[in-house]
């Protein structure tokens, strides 16, 4: 029989890890033994999300915009400060606002997506290896989209763009640190409804000319099992590839999609 995966003594840190996604993978993660930082933009939902985790001095949040450069080192280096090293890296964070056509898309909303998506993946990741690194061992899971080995939606170009962009960083990391022993993969959920998709969802949805809950049933509809994913079975995919299982994944981009790639 399987051992349930054990990480005491792992430390992991979570962009946007205080609601949807992130909070999910922060929380299994905890369970299975990893010390935890998240990150938010908020500081009152930070406070919120540790008082619901209930972890004691197990998991820290720092405050931060990750669409800022200063914000995102701050959050690796204080990571490092607090619990002496960094093993686990989840870039979750990564929207986008400003819906519209390519032919109407603003240079604001292109710009913001790229930092969101693309930019802070890039700070958090180049920060956290020069820790991973010497000790050789590392995780890094980059939380994509469907999106990004697809078009299937108008007026998000940019965040297609940058999330197939997110999926050729996974790549390159995995290919320059496959014998360090680090691994970096990413995963690509489908339609899942998070505290994001609520707040950004009903904008995308009326550029569309469509309802929000007929955006959220295009989601279903596009899957194979014709229902929108979860955030645990994106979380329980996170904890087998921090797992020793998983040191021989890397470069990988894997879909939770219900089958929508099909």
């Amino acid at each position: 029989m399987t051992e349930p995966v054990n990480l005491k003594g792992k430390v992991a840190a979570i962009t946007g890890g205080t609601r949807g996604i992130g909070r999910g993978i922060a929380e299994i993660l905890l369970s299975a033994g990893a010390s935890v930082a998240i990150n938010g933009r908020n500081p009152g939902k930070g406070q919120q999300a540790l008082k619901e985790i209930d972890a004691g001095d197990k998991v820290i949040f720092i405050a931060g915009d990750v669409t800022k450069q200063e914000d995102v080192e701050m959050f690796i280096g204080k990571t490092i400060e607090r619990f002496g090293k960094i093993d686990i890296l989840v870039n979750n964070a990564g929207g986008a606002k400003g819906f519209a056509p390519i032919s109407e898309l603003s240079d604001e909303a292109w710009q913001e997506t790229a930092s969101w998506i693309l930019h802070s993946a890039f700070w958090a990741t180049r920060a956290a290896l020069q820790d991973m690194g010497p000790r050789r061992w590392g995780r890094i899971i980059n939380i994509s989209s469907v999106h990004g080995t697809q078009a299937s939606k108008e007026n998000v170009p940019h965040y297609i763009t940058f999330k197939h962009a997110l999926n050729g960083f996974t790549k390159a990391v995995a290919l320059e640190n496959g014998t360090k022993g680090i691994t970096s993969n990413a995963i690509s959920p489908g339609g899942i409804e998070t505290d994001l998709m609520t707040e950004s969802g009903p904008a995308a949805a009326e550029s569309a000319g469509i309802t929000y809950e007929e955006y959220k049933e295009s989601y279903a509809q596009d899957s194979a099992i014709k229902r929108l994913n979860t955030v645990e079975e994106v979380s329980g995919l996170s904890l087998f590839l921090c797992s020793d299982m998983g040191a021989g994944i890397t470069g990988a981009i894997l879909p939770v999609d219900g089958g929508t790639v099909l």
